[in-house]
């Protein structure tokens, strides 16, 4: 039996073709995001963090479990951490092994999202003080919300995701009408809307994902 060259050419267009299409496969399972460790984390953070902040801060003050003032801030912080360490390392791995535009990208946007927090964090907190209480924990909320909306909605044109455009498109939505409502139930549209749209777009994915790959 003679032996197989594996460095020997395609012997047609066809094998020519399914060649292509296996090497594009690999690539795009190496550099594939895992979505229950990306979305995931974040969905459950904001679903917990801001349910809290919801059953303790409620609208008009109301206050419908009588939780330590520190309990909901620290929690939600805490996730925060958590879901932030989960992308990072998920980022790092995608990125690993890819070179050129692709990493440039990742690394800029990346660098964005650093970037634009940083930015309205500072300006927030220089006119914040200048609210009441309440108002200052929905100012805060809104603008966090409202960058991850935005930076979602510029990750879609990057990436060319229609899943990213949703849900930044989503994200803003909900933010507008938490803000309209006023503080307690925009904690409690975050939590049930943000959270939650988060966690239903992990697994969709996932399971997608897993249907692709058969």
């Amino acid at each position: 039996m003679a032996p197989v060259d594996d460095d020997a050419p395609p012997a047609s267009p066809a094998e020519s073709l399914a060649l292509i299409r296996q090497e594009r496969a690999a690539v795009a399972g190496t550099v594939a995001i895992n979505p229950l460790a990306y979305y995931l984390p974040w969905g459950l953070a904001w679903l917990i963090g801001y349910g809290l902040l919801f059953l303790r801060y409620g609208p008009d003050g109301r206050i419908f479990v009588p939780l330590p003032d520190w309990l909901p801030l620290v929690t939600l912080f805490a996730l925060m951490v958590l879901a932030m360490t989960s992308t990072m390392v998920v980022s790092a791995r995608r990125g690993r092994g890819v070179q050129g535009r692709s990493s440039w990208q990742g690394t800029a946007y990346g660098l964005a999202w650093f970037l634009a927090f940083a930015g309205v964090g500072s300006t927030t907190g220089r006119f914040v003080k200048y609210l009441p209480e309440d108002e200052q924990g929905l100012l805060w909320a809104c603008v966090s919300v409202g960058t991850v909306a935005v930076m979602y909605l510029a990750g879609s044109a990057i990436w060319l995701s229609r899943d990213m455009f949703v849900l930044g498109a989503w994200l803003t939505v909900i933010n507008i009408a938490g803000v309209a409502l006023g503080p307690g139930w925009h904690s409690l549209l975050i939590s049930a809307g943000g959270g939650g749209g988060l966690i239903a777009l992990a697994l969709v994915l996932a399971m997608r994902e897993r249907r692709r790959r058969g």
